[in-house]
């Protein structure tokens, strides 16, 4: 358990990382398949462990910050990712699941179009009375650039809709991409002109989209592919395929290879059929996309974190090379865990450079019987990418066994593997000893409290936090809301260092002083308990309304028998690793100290307000128990929590409604003896669908 904790750390940095320098900067250090198989462990183990997913886990967010330069454009409906596939057992899998969710009998058809997965620049176009009126990139998924100017130029894309009975407001989403013989011609002429050459469409496409002039854009050979859409004020069609079919008409360019089956046999075909022409295709692309046609069955399924249950994308697989291990270095994350990392001597896998690899601890290191000299195999997909397979046995070894250390390459703290007292068996992690001393740690955590799905603070980012720390401005998180006051008392003064000025500083004193209310779930998100990400921030926040509340039972919590630990574990998807890291928080004094040091400070948590206001079960506990037959369990979850309830898994004293099926035991039991109120299935969907 440890050991996946440490491994979702190192994913959700290492692909937030990758995240920038793809959507903001164009400039990826690793390939689509690469950056996949690093998504693909990170669900793996969110799967199996879903009480560690983290605040910043990859399921959570989409794309990356909109790039400085340009305007700012909310999308009215969130562009989101899709969840992956890389073999043909996880698309049986979705397919499977996607009937079940909807109850779907043996005779009962599924309908699913798929089409090739471009590997370009998602957009977004915006048309009002039929005219092109605004256009932009995903950025986050929430918040995107306006780049409208840049999109008129594209020739793919209509300034005007053809046709008649257009809806008043039309947002199509699509791809912008690059086709391999103009990308080709347009490094030709780079290369003519002395200028630097793309290392490939995908960067092409994005880099040409983001010209702050109009001008060099249009120069760009830019092409578009419309699939899918955000804001419609009417609805054309009641199928996937019937919009796409709809786009066509109205004067886009939509894929020609875009089909529609019924049976999970054919939908695989085609993605391999696809594969097969792949090298033939004129534009790139990394896969297959999925999605269930019916926009009803659409709207049944809804979605998970940050992905819709009714679409898949299946991935095309990767590749191997072989290169030098030439040392490995040691790493101190967050939480002290000290990873070991193989740095490579750079190869080329599919036309992307690889120069390190993870080795994920001590007993990895002694499976692989790797050592530095050694030749070995890195591949590009399967558990973690980049991953080294194996070793090399015909091939000159390394004459040195790898030793690893016992102290912390950081700090020189004492370093340890902790014996698990659930299992007695010592885990698979190294990790450094020294906390807040350690300045890998210290820097880290208050990174986090400060990031956006935290404290969200605008002008103190890494280099400043980082710098803050080295100046022993800032040791942890309540010295942020001293800073100030300090600062005045202070002979060398804050807009008297290198980077900073007197209006600088003013803005920074603005922007904390602004931070000092913040909603719960930031608040408790951003004290870096392990294992409590963003959502179950936000559970834990919805669960016990205020700060006070929270901490006080926490700490009665510390008792597992008390009445406080049971609510706690009653909560959905609180689990008992995750129930004992959050005591365990609160059970340690210095943490208590921080809390109390940010009181102090003028930090107020600001309660949450109910999700919707207007439904019988709005801010109520709901459990759900026995056999429902008109609904699937996760659909009836689904259901609660967009009326605003909070759905447990055990009946409490805080349980308000208990909706029981066929087969209802013991918590119906418990209910009767609290005297909350229990209703059958046709009550609930009565109650659901007004």
């Amino acid at each position: 358990m440890e050991e996946a904790a440490e491994e979702l750390e190192r994913l959700a940095a290492e692909i937030a990382h990758h995240d920038e320098l793809y959507h903001r900067k164009d400039a990826p250090e690793i390939s689509d398949a690469d950056y996949d198989a690093l998504k693909k462990r990170n669900d793996a183990i969110e799967a199996r462990y879903p009480e560690l997913q983290r605040e910043d886990s990859p399921n959570l967010r989409v794309g990356a910050a909109p790039a400085e330069g340009f305007g700012k454009v909310m999308h009215s409906v969130p562009m989101l990712s899709l969840s992956n596939a890389f073999d043909d057992e996880d698309v049986t899998d979705f397919w499977n699941r996607v009937r079940k969710f909807l109850n779907l009998k043996e005779g009962d058809e599924l309908a699913v179009t798929a089409e090739p997965k471009i590997d370009g620049l998602s957009a977004a176009l915006r048309y009002e009375k039929g005219k092109l009126v605004q256009g932009a990139t995903r950025g986050d998924g929430r918040e995107g650039e306006n780049v409208t100017e840049n999109l008129r130029t594209v020739s793919d894309i209509p300034k005007t809709l053809k046709g008649k009975n257009i809806p008043d407001v039309v947002e199509v989403r699509g791809e912008v991409y690059m086709a391999h013989a103009d990308f080709t011609k347009m490094n030709e002429r780079q290369r003519e002109a002395g200028k630097p050459v793309f290392a490939n469409p995908r960067n092409a496409a994005a880099g040409s989209l983001r010209q702050l002039d109009p001008k060099v854009t249009a120069s760009r050979p830019l092409r578009f592919f419309a699939y899918t859409w955000g804001e419609m004020s009417d609805m054309p069609s009641n199928t996937q395929k019937g919009m796409v079919e709809t786009f066509e008409k109205w004067g886009f360019t939509v894929n020609p290879l875009f089909g529609c089956f019924t049976s999970v046999e054919d939908i695989i075909a085609f993605y391999h059929d696809v594969e097969e022409r792949r090298a033939d295709l004129d534009y790139d692309i990394d896969g297959v996309v999925y999605k269930v046609d019916r926009l009803d069955w659409q709207g049944r399924l809804g979605f998970v974190s940050r992905s819709p249950r009714w679409a898949l994308a299946h991935k095309f697989p990767a590749e191997q090379a072989m290169t030098v291990l030439e040392k490995i270095e040691i790493q101190v994350g967050r939480t002290g865990a000290m990873t070991p990392v193989a740095r490579l001597t750079p190869v080329t896998v599919g036309g992307v450079v690889v120069s390190n690899a993870t080795l994920h601890n001590a007993d990895e290191i002694e499976r692989l019987g790797v050592r530095p000299g050694d030749t070995v195999v890195v591949q590009r997909a399967g558990d973690v990418i980049p991953q080294i397979v194996r070793v090399v046995e015909d091939r000159p070894r390394g004459k040195k066994k790898f030793e690893f250390p016992d102290k912390c390459p950081e700090c020189g703290s004492h370093a340890v593997r902790e014996t698990n007292p659930k299992t007695g068996k010592l885990d698979a992690v190294m990790r450094c000893t020294g906390g807040l001393v350690c300045p890998a740690q210290a820097v880290e955590r208050l990174r986090h409290f400060v990031s956006r799905n935290a404290f969200d603070i605008e002008g103190l980012g890494e280099k400043q936090i980082a710098a803050f720390y080295e100046d022993g401005l800032v040791a942890r998180p309540d010295d942020i809301f001293t800073l100030e006051e300090r600062d005045k008392r202070s002979l060398k003064k804050l807009k008297d260092r290198e980077g900073w000025g007197e209006t600088s500083v003013k803005k920074l004193f603005e922007a904390i002083d602004e931070r000092r209310e913040v909603d719960l779930d930031r608040y408790i998100f951003a004290l870096g308990i392990r294992h409590v990400g963003e959502t179950n921030a936000r559970l834990l926040a919805r669960s016990y309304g205020t700060l006070d509340h929270f901490e006080e039972q926490m700490r009665a919590a510390a008792d597992p028998d008390s009445e406080a630990r049971a609510e706690l574990l009653s909560i959905d998807g609180v689990g008992e690793v995750l129930a004992e890291s959050i005591v365990d928080f609160f059970a340690e004094k210095h943490n208590r100290e921080v809390v109390e040091g940010l009181r102090k400070a003028g930090v107020k948590p600001v309660p949450l307000e109910a999700q919707q206001t207007d439904s019988p079960v709005a801010g109520k506990t709901v459990v759900f128990t026995g056999s429902l037959e008109r609904m699937t369990r996760s659909e009836a979850k689904a259901r609660a929590e967009q009326m605003g309830a909070k759905v447990a898994g055990s009946v409490s004293a805080k349980t308000d409604l208990v909706v029981a099926g066929p087969g209802a035991g013991s918590k119906i039991a418990r209910a009767r003896e609290l005297g909350i109120e229990i209703i059958d299935e046709d009550q609930w969907m009565e109650m659901a669908s007004n």
